[in-house]
């Protein structure tokens, strides 16, 4: 089992990735992403999306599985870096009214939440 000190006085275990708040929030934002624009004509644009909200994802399960410190944060360094891509991309589906306003501001909350979850985690390892 791994424990995290999350902050001062709190520890977090956790003994699986699919424990882990991060993890959980970065597939609630991929379903998010996925239902948003199934229909969604750019190709481009809907795959490059989904392909980074899933690389959240799956990079924070790839490092927890490395089972080092150093290579979980590596990864988590990574997840945080799609996690912006997201973002930044979201921005691009509001500007051009791909998705609805509450759409965006769920999506974009809950993005801007997951990366300071991760970054949160990172200092904690």
């Amino acid at each position: 089992m791994k424990v995290y000190k999350v902050a001062s006085t709190k520890k977090v275990k956790f003994t699986r990735f699919e424990d882990n708040i991060a993890w959980q929030k970065a597939k609630e934002l991929t379903l998010l992403i996925y239902k948003l624009l199934a229909t969604h004509q750019d190709f481009g644009y809907r795959n490059q999306i989904q392909r980074a909200s899933v690389s959240v994802m799956n990079n924070i399960a790839e490092g927890y599985e490395r089972q080092t410190n150093k290579e979980f944060r590596q990864f988590l360094y990574i997840a945080k870096g799609s996690c912006g891509e997201v973002r930044s991309m979201l921005y691009l589906a509001k500007e051009l009214n791909t998705i609805p306003s509450q759409d965006f501001n769920h999506a974009f909350q809950l993005s801007e939440e997951i990366s300071k979850t991760l970054s949160g985690l990172i200092k904690t390892l």
